[in-house]
């Protein structure tokens, strides 16, 4: 237990907590100088358990040139630092209060903190957008260090890197679904570009995206429009007509118009975003495949399906080759291709994509997430459209529990999905 790490140091202690800080100099002054080191960098790190390929990476990008793990075992010898579990570290609340004291009196300081933040921006980096559940695992316990990086040091974070911290928190919970715990994490990216870079430059540009993008996912769509024509006016601005943010940001704004079926003004952008990522990014690119994706779903929703089939199976076969046969956008493809199969009454053509979708999305979202109740949704239409609704009902009603929970009631997913299982009731009674 942590309270041993007190316990220990009160055995030293004569008199309480100025004893325990008597007992902690008295350890203090008998580290090299490469434990004390290295016992200021641990303090960087939030109240919770510390993965040891953390603790190696912050080492690293702070430069550490020596031998960390027999450090690490005198600190734990010492009572500075509990091991628990292998290569598992963590540091009590009051020693690291009097270890940040330490660190604040080290040449090293800020040295030591630059290297915790760029440590902490290297994973944030590796959160995608939409994570697995084994990404969603081999992130959790960087989550509340990345959170002190994003917080309490971010002055120590470069231009470069500042809102990387809060892109990787926020994609970590944006990306299961869990938007309320995601929004104050793209709130505080767009305050701090602002504050460090002023209101018009490219890092306020993509927290803006951010921001929108989170909004549109809850259905907020008028609060979604004016960021995204704020972060398309800056990149323009600050960067030319010609840049992968503006590509971005066309395509962006195109999908709040195609979210609220504003097909006409959603058109010219996906087009437009369409050919400059091929310009900018080559043919072959997953930015690429996300613009025929997003493109072949307006066709499909104009009822224009000789046009969008071949852009759909363009961007599948693009995703398959990019990421594998098995990746939560390959899982985003085959759903729509199975629209597609299902508009033309294909239905045949549309049940087998339709099931590998839903299974490929469970296996890797897990069963709760908003991304299966689209899929369970999707599936039932199918089979409503062929009157099997008995195997369409049950169908419904998951999607619709998985978004009332997940979503809330009043988000335009969950409205979609009641007003459908309605509907089906309505036409069993008929």
């Amino acid at each position: 237990m942590l309270a041993d790490i007190l316990a220990q140091l009160q055995k030293q202690a004569t008199d309480g907590e100025s004893g325990v800080a008597a007992a902690f100099e008295l350890n203090w002054q008998s580290l090299e100088a490469e434990a004390q080191k290295l016992a200021c960098l641990l303090s960087l790190f939030a109240l919770a358990p510390i993965p040891w390929s953390l603790l190696e990476s912050a080492a690293s990008y702070s430069h550490w040139e020596f031998d960390l793990k027999a450090h690490c075992t005198v600190l734990v010898e010492c009572y500075l630092l509990q091991e628990l579990a292998e290569d598992t570290y963590q540091v009590h609340d009051r020693i690291r209060e009097l270890l940040r004291q330490k660190l604040e009196e080290l040449a090293e300081a800020d040295q030591l903190k630059r290297g915790f933040c760029q440590a902490m921006v290297a994973v944030a980096k590796d959160i995608p957008h939409t994570p697995t559940l084994i990404e969603i695992a081999q992130a959790t316990l960087a989550i509340p260090h990345l959170g002190e990086a994003a917080t309490v040091y971010q002055a120590w974070l470069s231009d470069d890197d500042l809102i990387w911290p809060f892109v990787g928190l926020a994609r970590f919970y944006e990306g299961q679904g869990a938007y309320a715990q995601a929004l104050p994490w793209r709130e505080q990216s767009l305050s701090a570009a602002r504050k460090r870079f002023g209101d018009e430059h490219p890092s306020v540009a993509t927290s803006l995206n951010n921001l929108a993008g989170l909004y549109r996912s809850q259905g907020r769509y008028s609060d979604a429009e004016p960021l995204y024509i704020k972060a398309l006016a800056i990149a323009k601005q600050r960067l030319g007509d010609e840049h992968a943010l503006v590509a971005s940001s066309l395509n962006n704004l195109a999908l709040l118009y195609y979210s609220q079926g504003r097909y006409s003004d959603a058109k010219p952008l996906y087009i437009e975003a369409l050919a400059m990522r091929k310009r900018l990014l080559g043919d072959e690119h997953l930015l690429v495949a996300s613009s025929l994706n997003n493109l072949a779903l307006l066709y499909n929703s104009q009822r224009r399906y000789s046009d969008a089939e071949p852009l759909y199976i363009e961007a599948l076969a693009m995703r398959k080759r990019l990421l594998g046969d098995e990746h939560p956008d390959v899982a985003i493809s085959l759903n729509n291709l199975a629209g597609l199969y299902k508009s033309q009454r294909r239905y045949s053509d549309a049940e087998p994509l339709y099931i590998e979708a839903l299974a490929m999305t469970k296996c890797l979202l897990g069963d709760e997430h908003p991304d299966v109740a689209i899929s369970l949704n999707n599936l039932a239409g199918l089979y409503k459209s062929q009157r099997r609704y008995s195997d369409a009902e049950p169908l419904y009603i998951e999607a619709l529990a998985i978004a009332e929970q997940r979503l809330g009631a009043n988000h335009p997913n969950t409205i979609t999905f009641r007003n459908n299982l309605e509907d089906l009731r309505r036409n069993r009674q008929s």
